[in-house]
């Protein structure tokens, strides 16, 4: 149910946004002549169509997978904990910045069902979501490293993430084993892939 209020109001204030003037993006400006406002409403609002098409699909799959596991209070905890703190702490490193969208949002979600999952061998688990999860995260943590430029916020999404692994390790106190499983399978994911091209 959260899931889907949040994608409802993604959508509407994005939509508001594109069609009326004035600013609902968070930035250090902001946040500091007044504009708190904007940690929430810059969290909904999207900067075009694809970007919050985007978000949506990933928020839909990921939160939706979170709900079952944790309820719909925790899932919105982790979702706008994630993203206003990602606002707040990415400040020092996009100084200036006016910051759109809920993918900081969404990687702490990602993050949380990565941890959240009960290990085992349910067809659930065996899913290609956990390893999903760390390929996008390494994909930003190489992204940052090489210096990647454009308007995508490589560092909040890896804020968001570390944010989303702390309500996972609260949530699931074998985590950890959780998280073998899910490397594990990250590998024979990998292999089997390998093994598909290697024969076409």
């Amino acid at each position: 149910m959260i899931t889907n209020v949040l994608i409802l109001l993604c959508t509407a204030f994005s939509l508001y946004a594109w069609n009326t003037p004035g600013n609902l993006a968070f930035s250090e400006t902001a946040l500091f002549h007044g504009g708190y406002y904007t940690v929430l409403t810059g969290l909904f609002v999207h900067a075009s169509a694809v970007h919050l098409v985007g978000n949506m699909v990933f928020l839909y799959i990921f939160g939706h997978i979170l709900e079952d596991d944790v309820g719909d209070l925790r899932t919105g905890a982790v979702f706008f904990t994630g993203g206003v703190l990602a606002f707040i702490l990415s400040i020092p490193f996009y100084p200036g910045a006016d910051m759109v969208g809920a993918s900081a949002a969404i990687f702490a979600v990602m993050a949380a069902v990565l941890l959240v999952r009960r290990p085992g061998y349910s067809i659930q688990f065996l899913s290609p979501i956990g390893p999903l999860v760390i390929i996008f995260f390494i994909f930003n943590v190489i992204a940052v490293q090489k210096g990647a430029a454009g308007n995508v916020a490589y560092i909040s999404h890896i804020i968001g993430f570390a944010i989303g692994l702390f309500f996972g390790t609260r949530w699931n106190k074998k985590w950890a084993k959780s998280l073998l499983y899910t490397l594990l399978l990250l590998v024979v994911y990998i292999v089997l892939f390998n093994v598909v091209l290697g024969k076409v």
